[in-house]
């Protein structure tokens, strides 16, 4: 089977994307796991993923890199987080805030395979909360997906505390989550303007047929 690295630490492995896994023979959500030349790759689900959904659309560039430090928000059961905990390598970490005790439960589960993955249960509008436990560095990229009607205010909050200058933003958003009542393009150009005042706004992808009515946008902290 064929096997091209697309962006650093992010495959395509048979024509599908994928990450050499940190975790050998751990299944995180019941993805497929292929063994090439000796090493573990986990098939990427675009339809799981709004990351990879967002790659396969076209992002130019991908700014979670090996040895990234990630501040993931709205980190769930930890379908994404796993693929960056891939990509980032044992010399990055990915601190991934959950506020749901549920999905806290499983993430943790993922968490235990996985050393450079630190769950933060926590409500990523409070990031004063968990500042302690970031230290006193800043981070590589803040990526948010936590579907709020809050969502950009949550984002510059959690930015201008931990988003070195010049590190990268990575947002999903959902417009229903934000307007059920209003067109998805209108909530979409509002959104990116009142981000702009935080992040040179780069990437902007539509995520469907893999998730309907949702942008992902990359930018640069300012």
């Amino acid at each position: 089977m064929n096997v091209e690295e697309v962006f650093p630490g992010v495959y395509r492995v048979g024509g599908r994307l994928a990450t050499k896994s940190l975790a050998p023979g751990f299944r995180v959500y019941g993805e497929r796991l292929v063994n090439e030349g000796g090493v573990e790759y986990r098939m990427w689900d675009l339809h799981r993923s709004k990351l990879a959904a967002a790659m396969y659309k076209g992002m130019k560039e991908m700014h979670i890199k090996p040895g990234s430090t990630v501040l993931y928000l709205g980190a769930s059961t930890g379908t994404t987080p796993s693929h960056v905990s891939d990509i980032v390598g044992k010399d990055g970490t990915v601190f991934c805030v959950e506020f749901a005790q549920r999905s806290m439960r499983e993430l943790l589960t993922v968490c235990e395979r996985r050393e450079n993955m630190l769950p933060v249960m926590g409500d990523a509008r409070q990031p004063h909360e968990y500042a302690e436990m970031l230290g006193t560095g800043k981070v590589d990229v803040v990526y948010q997906d936590v579907a709020q009607p809050d969502q950009a205010d949550i984002f510059i909050k959690n930015s201008q505390m931990f988003l070195k200058k010049g590190g990268w933003g990575m947002i999903a958003i959902k417009s229903q989550s934000i307007d059920v009542t209003r067109q998805p393009k209108k909530i979409f150009e509002e959104f990116v303007a009142h981000v702009g005042s935080e992040i040179t706004v780069a990437d902007q992808i539509e995520l469907s047929p893999y998730d309907l009515e949702h942008l992902f946008i990359t930018g640069k902290r300012k």
